[in-house]
Formats: C-alpha cells, structure tokens, sequence
C-alpha cells in the first residue's frame, strides 16, 4: 500500500505542478504574431526554436506532445513570432544578410486522397519567414511515401539557388537547383556501405538526419544509424579518414543529431555533437589524421540533446528533446539561460553565425577556463571513460520518453513502473488467495476452489 500511495504521490505531484511551457503559452496567445509578454529571460539576439512533435496524423490532440511549433522570442523574452501550421518543425538557419529572417524544414503528413493512392505520405518543405513581418516563402518541397524515417530533417544552403538535401527516405545526399528543380549533385550511402551495417535496410538503414556545407566546399553528413559523421567531396566522394565515428562502437557516438563544424580559422577543425542515446554534448577535435574527444557535458535532466550550437562568446546553446527545454551555458558549465519548450529539436541564436561556425573549439576560448574531456556546472558529471554518468541512457528508455506527457520525467516515469508492477503484484495475490479459479476448457467456467 506505502507504494501505491508513493507512487501516486509522486505522479499527481508532477500533473498538478507542471507549468505551460513557453512555446504553449505562446500558442495559446497568437499564431504568426507576435505578444508583448514575457515568455522567457531576456538573451542578447533573438532565439528561434523548432520543435518535432510525437503525433502520427497531424492533428493537434493526437497526443501528449502532438504539436509542433516554430517559435522566436526577441531579445526581451517576448514572443517575437510563433507559428505551428506543420506537422513537424526541423533545421532552422538564418539568412545570410538579414537581421530576422530564417529558412526551416518542415514536414506536412497528408491523407491518402493527397498521396496517390498511398495510405499515407508527407510534403517535406523548406520555406523562408521573416519573423517581424510574419511573411512566409516557399522555397522547395518534395514529397516521400510514408512518415516513418522519411521525413527531411536538415537541408543546408549552398548558394542563392541551390539547396543541399538531407534526403532521409532515400539515403542520399542532393543538391537541387531551387530555379529549375533539377538535381545537379548527389551522393548515395549505398556506394560507400553494405546493407548489413547501421539501422534495418531499406526501411530506416542510415538515418541520414543532417548535412552542412563547410567553408571549403566539402559536405558534413550524421549517418545517425551508423553512428558516424562523414565528409564528402563533391568531387571525389566520401573522405574515409574524416569520418568520426564508427558503426556499433557507442564509446564515440551513439545515434547523433546535428553535428556542427569549427573551422581551422576558429581554432578547429572541431566538431560539436549532440550524442543522442548516450545524453551528452559532446566536442571532437582533429589530431592530425585522427579524431579525438576534447570537450563533454551532461546534467542530471538532460535526455536524448539533439542540437548543440557553439557561440562566439565560447557558451553553448543546447536543445534537450526529452528534457523539454532549450538552454545555454558557460565555458564552466554553468547555465545562464533556459526556457522550457515542449519537445525541441533544434534552436538557433540569430547574429552570432549559423549554426557553431560563429564559435570556437572549447580549449581555444579565450577564457581556458574548460578542461579537456570534462564537463562543468552545477548537477553536471562525466565518467572517466567518457560515458556519461548522469541520467538513462538507451534508445529503449528514449521511445518511452518520446510518447509521454510534457510534465512526466524520469522519477514520474520509475513511480509509474513501480504503481503498476504492485497493482499486478497485489492482484496476482489476490487471485491466488481467492476461492475461485479459471478452468481453460470449452466452454471457459468458473468454479470454486474449495
């Protein structure tokens, strides 16, 4: 009975206690407007988040987390613009010689009177806003079969009319020329890896989850399922010494999400992860043919971080998924801003360069303050070998957390196993102490023990 009511407790505590997040707050307010109320602290520049949503048909109830949102806060913590008309909200980069304007990827699910004769497909899309004005340009779209792992994650700008693809339903990389719609570039994963490495071949084999064109022309791509970054030259194909990473060896990576590339200029080559299954924000430095880790960080509530940016003043900008918020953090670890948004999947600081290519490897801040290999801050920890030791780690643990309502965390979720394992413990003994039984016989009876 202690447990029962422990557990009870503890879920009803969690219900009644859970706040609105920032991002629901601001849409229950306007859709593509902005309010003048706070919603977050103050942060120099503005702060736009993307976030994914759990929910399979698209409609707004259809879940705990159902709705996906695109939202900005200006500088004063107040709803700059706020847009959740899509399925799924992805990357988000700032446009080049603009103060608010961005390009995002977005994933529409359609019923199958739009899908050809498909049960199901989805419009994956890159569309332009400026977040002052509201005004929303589409830019490019393509439409896979199905929703599961085929939805585009990241697309990354080339040059004024050509965008690079993460084709995830295709396992390949493009360029498309957005004026013609013509594809002038592409690389396939199966020309470089066998069908018996990374996740199930053909229905979700690479995961391929992000690209980024590097200053040199080269394309960084996450092969999430084959744990790896790999580099590409356009001329000449896949670039084997650079890849971080190696399939099944979760010591490195484990399932990554939106790596981010330091240049030589900044102090780099350096790469910036957010290393998913294993809950840690983890920086990887180039050694001359080599890959080692130089910079990690964890708290106790960080769980499946699927973006990380590093900032020209050497913080960091982390978006925690199942964690259910965006923050930022010193070169110590400390957190000096976080706003609590509902399933994030990627945030961006407006004005200090796209994505980590305005930042610095941790050990070239100018502040030294870091130590190689360790994180810092209050609540944060790091095991020896590299593993983090805060929080649960496992892809098992993540789906879990992936369906839950926004309020339920891990102690919510352990007094929930708890309740339910002693509600089928105690009536397990209930049943066995009875004076019935069940007699499996046509037809099925009940009868009294005694």
């Amino acid at each position: 009975m202690a447990v029962v009511v422990l557990s009870v407790t503890t879920i009803g505590y969690g219900y009644m206690t859970a706040g609105t997040t920032a991002a629901a707050g601001a849409g229950e307010q306007a859709d593509g407007a902005a309010t003048n109320q706070q919603a977050v602290e103050p942060r120099d520049n503005i702060t736009v988040v993307a976030t994914d949503s759990n929910t399979w048909l698209g409609e707004k109830s259809d879940g705990p987390r159902a709705n996906a949102e695109l939202i900005a806060f200006a500088p004063n913590g107040s709803v700059l613009y706020y847009n959740d008309s899509h399925t799924r909200y992805w990357d988000v980069d700032p446009v080049p010689e603009t103060q608010a304007t961005v390009e995002y990827v977005y994933a529409q699910h359609l019923n199958e009177s739009q899908c050809g004769g498909e049960t199901v497909c989805t419009r994956n899309g890159v569309e332009r806003v400026n977040l002052t004005t509201g005004a929303v340009e589409q830019v490019y779209s393509g439409i896979t079969p199905g929703k599961h792992s085929t939805r585009w994650h990241d697309v990354d700008r080339l040059d004024e009319d050509s965008l690079v693809v993460a084709d995830i339903a295709e396992d390949r990389v493009y360029v498309v020329n957005t004026t013609t719609n013509l594809i002038e570039w592409e690389w396939e994963a199966r020309s470089d890896f066998t069908p018996d490495s990374g996740g199930p071949f053909p229905e979700d084999w690479t995961h391929l989850n992000d690209v980024e064109v590097l200053d040199d022309g080269r394309i960084m791509v996450s092969l999430r399922n084959h744990d790896q970054v790999v580099f590409l030259d356009r001329e000449t194909g896949l670039q084997e010494n650079w890849t971080l990473g190696t399939d099944d060896d979760h010591s490195v990576l484990y399932e990554q999400h939106n790596p981010d590339y330091m240049p030589e200029a900044n102090g780099g080559p350096a790469v910036l992860v957010a290393d998913s299954e294993r809950n840690r924000i983890v920086e990887y430095t180039r050694d001359g043919d080599s890959w080692s880790k130089n910079w990690q960080w964890s708290d106790d509530r960080l769980q499946w971080p699927r973006d990380a940016d590093r900032l020209p003043n050497g913080h960091t900008l982390i978006t925690d998924s199942n964690g259910n918020r965006v923050f930022e953090i010193d070169e110590n670890g400390e957190k000096v801003w976080s706003a609590d948004i509902a399933f994030p999947y990627e945030a961006e600081r407006l004005g200090t360069g796209d994505e980590s290519t305005g930042g610095s490897p941790m050990d070239s801040n100018e502040s030294g303050n870091a130590s190689a290999g360790t994180g810092g801050g209050e609540n944060a920890e790091t095991g020896g070998d590299g593993e983090s030791s805060s929080g649960l780690v496992g892809p098992q643990l993540n789906a879990v957390m992936y369906v839950l309502p926004v309020w339920m965390g891990i102690p919510h979720l352990l007094a929930l196993v708890a309740l339910c394992l002693t509600l089928v413990g105690w009536v397990a003994l209930e049943w066995r102490w009875s004076k019935y039984g069940v007699a499996f016989h046509a037809p099925v009876s009940l009868r009294s023990k005694r």
